[in-house]
C-alpha cells in the first residue's frame, strides 16, 4: 500500500510542476512579499549595550557542543550592527515587508518593566525607520524562542505567571514601536517551544519531561498569546491601526494507508490543531481527540488527572478567536501509521505515546541539507485547504517558508523548492484560501539552533570568516526578486546574477 501511495504523490506532484511550467501564474494584486529572520539567530551582540542573558545564550556556553558544530549565536550575522545592511537587501529584492523578532532579553534585561532598556530600544527604532524610509513594512514577532533565562529559572513557559510577564513585555512593545508596526506576530512556533524545548531535548532549554511539561507550556503559553492579543485590541488598536496573530509550525500529515487515516487527523490535531484549535475553532479549547486520549493514557497510568492541563470555560471564551490571522510557517509533510507495536514503540509517558502513532518521511522525497525538509509541495496545498475548511477560511500569512542547503551561491534546488511550494500555494488561492502574503525563510543565513550555521537558508550567503559577516545574493535572491517585482510566477526565468542592483523608486 505504501508503495502505491508515493507513486500517487509522486504522479501528482509532476502534474502540478509541468503545469505551473506551462504557464505564468499571477499573484492577486494585494498579495505582499516578504523575507524572515529571528532575534537570536542573526543580531549578536549577545551581552552589549544592556542586553541580559536568554535561554540560547545559557545552552550554547554551558554545553557547546549540544549544537552540532559547537558554535552559538555570540555575533551571528552582527545584524544589531549591520542592520542597514540588512535593510539594503531588503530593497535589493523588492520587498513589501520583513518579518523580524524582538529580543525581549534585549528590552527587558530585568525581565520585567521596572527597566526598559534604551539602548534596546534604540535598536529596534533604527532598523523600523530605516525600512519605513524605503516603504517596507515590519511584521514583527514578539517572541522566537529566546526567553530571558531569569524567567526560566523561575520555571518559564510551565509557570503559569508568565502569562502576566509576557503581557507586561507585550505592552511595553506596543508602547514602543505600535506607532509603526501595522503587523504583530505574538508567538513563533508554540509546538516548537512546548514539545522539543519542555518535552523533549531538540530546542532551548532542553528539559526533556514527556508526558506533562509540553502540556503545561501549551496551556501558559495559549493564555499569554491571548492576554497580548486583547491588550492590543482594546489598549491600542484603536490608534494604532495594526492587526495581531500568531505563528503556528503546520506539516501536513498523510495516512500510510487508508487504514491509518483516523491515525493522520488525530496526528494533525496533536501536532498543530492542539494550537490552532483552542484559537481558530468555533467551540475554542484543546481538541477533543486531545482531551479524550492524554486523559485515558493517564487515568491508565495511575496519574489522580489528565497530565493535559484543562481550560475553565471562561479561559476557553477568551482563547477562542484571539486572533486577526493566522502565520503559518511550513517546510515538509510526512507519513502516519498505527499498528499493534505502538504499545512499545514510545516512552511512557510521552506526547507520542499519547498520540499512539509513528510519525516518519519517505527516504523516496527528494531533501533539503535538514533532515526534517522533504519536497512535498502537495501537501502543502492539502495543509492550506485543510485550514480553509475547519477554521471557516481565516486570513492567513506564510511567515515562513524554505529551503536549506550547506552553502554556495548556485543554489537551484533551493529555486525549484520555492517555485513548487508557490506553485501548490497558489492551487489553494484559486480553491478560495484567503492568503495574503509570503515570507521566504530566510533573508539570509543565521544560526539553525541546534544545527549552528552548518544548514543554510538564506536568500544572502553569509561569510562568517569575514569580520564584515559579507552578505553575498545567491541565484535565488535573483529569482525571488524578479517574483516580487513582477508579482508573477515563471518557470522559465533564468537570472543574470552579476550583480544585485536596488530597484528604482525606493
Amino acid at each position: 500500500m505504501l508503495t502505491i501511495f508515493l507513486s500517487v504523490l509522486v504522479l501528482s506532484s509532476t502534474h502540478q510542476i509541468k503545469k505551473a511550467r506551462d504557464n505564468v501564474r499571477k499573484f492577486p494584486d494585494e498579495f505582499i512579499f516578504g523575507a524572515a529572520t529571528a532575534s537570536y539567530q542573526i543580531e549578536g551582540a549577545w551581552d552589549e549595550d544592556g542586553k541580559s542573558e536568554n535561554i540560547w545564550d545559557r545552552l550554547t556556553h554551558a554545553d557547546p557542543c549540544s549544537i552540532t558544530d559547537c558554535s552559538n549565536g555570540d555575533i551571528a550575522d552582527d545584524s544589531y550592527h549591520l542592520y542597514k545592511r540588512d535593510v539594503e537587501m531588503m530593497r535589493e529584492l523588492g520587498l513589501d515587508f520583513y518579518r523580524f523578532s524582538l529580543s525581549w532579553s534585549r528590552i527587558l534585561p530585568t525581565s520585567f518593566p521596572d527597566k526598559i532598556n534604551e539602548a534596546g530600544v534604540q535598536y529596534y527604532n533604527n532598523l523600523i525607520d530605516e525600512m519605513l524610509k524605503y516603504n517596507i513594512e515590519p511584521m514583527v514577532t514578539l517572541y522566537h524562542w529566546d526567553l530571558p533565562q531569569k524567567l526560566q529559572d523561575m520555571g518559564g513557559w510551565t509557570n503559569p505567571y508568565i502569562v502576566d510577564w509576557f503581557a507586561d513585555y507585550a505592552r511595553v512593545a506596543f508602547e514602543m514601536f505600535g506607532d509603526r508596526v501595522k503587523y504583530w506576530i505574538t508567538m513563533n512556533e508554540p509546538r516548537e517551544i512546548c514539545y522539543q524545548g519542555y518535552g523533549a531535548n531538540t530546542k532551548a532549554p532542553r528539559l526533556n519531561i514527556k508526558g506533562t511539561a509540553e502540556y503545561m507550556c501549551a496551556k501558559n503559553l495559549l493564555m499569554a498569546h491571548a492576554k497580548a492579543y486583547h491588550i492590543y485590541n482594546e489598549e491600542y488598536r484603536f490608534s494604532q491601526g495594526g492587526i495581531i496573530g500568531i505563528t503556528l509550525s503546520a506539516n501536513w500529515y498523510y495516512s500510510e494507508t487508508e487504514a491509518d487515516i483516523e491515525a493522520a487527523e488525530e496526528a494533525v490535531q496533536f501536532e498543530w490543531g492542539q494550537y490552532a484549535n483552542p484559537i481558530f475553532s468555533e467551540k475554542g479549547d484543546f481538541p477533543p481527540v486531545m482531551k479524550e486520549k492524554i486523559a485515558a493514557k493517564s487515568a491508565a497510568q495511575g496519574f489522580a488527572r489528565s497530565r493535559l492541563p484543562e481550560f475553565t470555560p471562561e479561559e476557553v471564551e477568551y482563547v477562542r478567536g484571539s486572533a486577526d490571522f493566522f502565520g503559518i510557517n511550513h517546510y515538509s509533510s510526512y507519513i502516519v501509521y498505527r499498528n499493534e507495536s505502538m504499545a512499545t514503540y514510545h516512552e511512557v509517558p510521552s506526547y507520542y505515546d499519547d498520540l499512539n502513532a509513528v510519525i516518519y518521511q519517505s527516504s523516496e522525497w527528494e531533501h533539503g541539507a535538514s533532515d526534517f525538509l522533504k519536497v512535498v509541495p502537495e501537501g502543502f496545498y492539502k495543509l492550506l485547504t485543510d485550514i480553509k475548511q475547519k477554521y471557516n477560511n481565516p486570513p492567513i500569512y506564510i511567515t515562513e517558508n524554505g529551503y536549506s542547503t550547506y552553502g554556495g551561491l548556485v543554489d537551484d534546488d533551493r529555486i525549484a523548492y520555492y517555485r513548487k511550494y508557490m506553485d501548490a500555494m497558489l492551487d489553494a488561492i484559486d480553491e478560495g484560501c484567503d492568503i495574503r502574503g509570503y515570507a521566504a525563510w530566510s533573508l539570509l543565513d543565521n544560526f539553525e539552533w541546534m544545527e549552528g550555521y552548518l544548514e543554510r537558508f538564506g536568500l544572502y550567503e553569509v561569510d562568517y570568516e569575514s569580520p564584515e559577516r559579507t552578505r553575498t545574493p545567491r541565484k535565488s535572491a535573483f529569482v525571488y526578486k524578479q517574483i516580487v517585482r513582477t508579482r508573477e510566477l515563471d518557470w522559465h526565468y533564468e537570472p543574470d546574477t552579476d550583480v544585485m542592483t536596488i530597484d528604482e523608486g525606493y
